[in-house]
């Protein structure tokens, strides 16, 4: 894989992932053919800021992460008494980036 498309790939998408997360994906995109590198690229992530705009104001971020058992019952139980979703307002950038990071990994195990 060239440099230069694994750079531009980590600079687009690095608010999409935890630092520590972006050099596992760049030693993996760096070892990628080059017709494979199209898969991760295609792919959409989830921004971490709108994960947590939409955490704000609606509650409803975990259908977004694919969480969708919790996403029920946390509005079931009326967001917990808002408990829940005031704490769920705290992690949710942490939670997208997690999300990101899994699906990546998911696209790149098929390769």
């Amino acid at each position: 894989m060239e440099k230069s498309k694994v750079d531009m790939f980590i600079g687009m998408n690095a608010e999409n992932f935890n630092p520590q997360d972006l050099m596992i994906i760049k030693d993996k995109l760096e070892k990628m053919e080059d017709d494979k590198f199209f898969m991760v690229q295609s792919s959409e992530f989830q921004k971490p800021s709108n994960i947590f705009l939409i955490a704000i104001l609606l509650g409803w971020e975990r259908f977004w992460l694919d969480d969708i058992a919790l996403g029920i019952i946390k509005i079931i139980t009326c967001y917990g008494c808002l408990i829940w979703w005031l704490v769920d307002i705290f992690s949710a950038k942490d939670r997208a980036k997690k999300y990101n990071f899994k699906k990546f990994t998911q696209i790149t195990s098929f390769m």
